[in-house]
């Protein structure tokens, strides 16, 4: 699909992985004025005709808008995270089908996956179990978004495919104590530390857990790419293919900032699901992704934002 001259809605647009699938669609070609960002202070989606105004003579709805947080923000939020993610995509699809919009591309989530899925997490064991707990709730609010594309497709022929981020870091990043995820968390907890000469930093879960992350940059093309090349039923892992225990990455991260104290491991804290790693094989395949900025450059790029802010 030539994106050029497509009229497309990008839900989450001003965000920190919206920013970035929009510069790319104008990089493509996508003029600025045919791209639509609905605002979540105009244009609430739990709210049906908000959604029938957000997909209104489009060609294209690239879905990201999404209530996320870390495992902390999971567990305080989880009737939320259920309900507001599960309307908002429910309600846009179907008012896109209606709409007549010939495409719709759902941005999931790698918490979908069950909890103990074998490492590397194939699309296939996408529902051999049950996701885990403290991130259940969101998890299955996205899983369902694609039991509705895959049935969606089956009887109307609607195109709507599902695409299965890993986490994603990078400048821009949740940085807010409250709902940040695991790396905005830790440069936090390293540079307070740094600041005060604080000896060790605590509040730190078993460090066992691992986990992929992919630069959001990596990620945004990834869609994109999606976006213009992708049109079948199964969903599709958006991976760099890599994996590190968050002891290793705390570690890395103490030496990448400099910090030179201890580290005080709590095995009570959660742990989330004890290990991510996607298997990316069928993203190159289908549409030629694959994950380009190393993890290093990735969390050198993220520091030095962290710091000029």
């Amino acid at each position: 699909m030539n994106l050029k001259n497509k009229k497309i809605t990008v839900t989450g647009g001003a965000g920190f992985l919206g920013s970035r699938v929009v510069e790319k669609l104008i990089k493509r070609g996508v003029p600025t004025k045919n791209i639509f960002i609905p605002r979540s202070k105009d244009c609430d989606l739990r709210k049906w005709e908000n959604c029938q105004k957000a997909v209104m003579g489009r060609d294209i709805v690239i879905h990201l808008a999404a209530v996320v947080g870390g495992i902390g923000a999971n567990r305080r939020n989880p009737g939320r995270f259920f309900y507001d993610n599960l309307m908002m995509g429910t309600q846009l699809m179907e008012a896109a089908r209606l709409a007549k919009v010939k495409k719709f591309v759902v941005i999931g989530t790698v918490c979908s996956y069950p909890k103990f899925t074998p490492i590397p997490f194939k699309e296939k064991d996408l529902w051999i179990g049950y996701p885990e707990e403290t991130n259940a709730p969101y998890g299955l609010a996205k899983k369902m978004l694609l039991v509705q594309a895959q049935s969606y497709r089956q009887q109307y022929g609607f195109n709507a495919i599902n695409l299965l981020p890993v986490n994603l870091y990078g400048p821009g990043d949740n940085f807010d104590v409250n709902s940040a995820h695991v790396i905005p968390i830790y440069i936090g907890k390293i540079s307070e530390a740094i600041k005060n000469k604080n000896p060790h930093i605590g509040g730190l879960s078993s460090g066992k857990a691992t986990r992929e992350f992919l630069y959001v940059e990596d990620a945004s093309e990834g869609i994109v790419l999606a976006t213009e090349k992708y049109d079948k039923t199964d969903p599709v892992n958006l991976g760099s293919g890599m994996e590190i225990s968050m002891r290793d990455l705390m570690g890395k991260l103490c030496k990448l900032m400099g910090y030179k104290g201890g580290l005080l491991w709590d095995k009570t804290l959660p742990d989330g699901q004890p290990r991510r790693m996607l298997d990316t094989s069928l993203a190159y395949h289908e549409f030629g992704f694959k994950a380009k900025t190393s993890f290093d450059e990735g969390l050198h790029k993220t520091i030095e934002w962290y710091k000029n802010q």
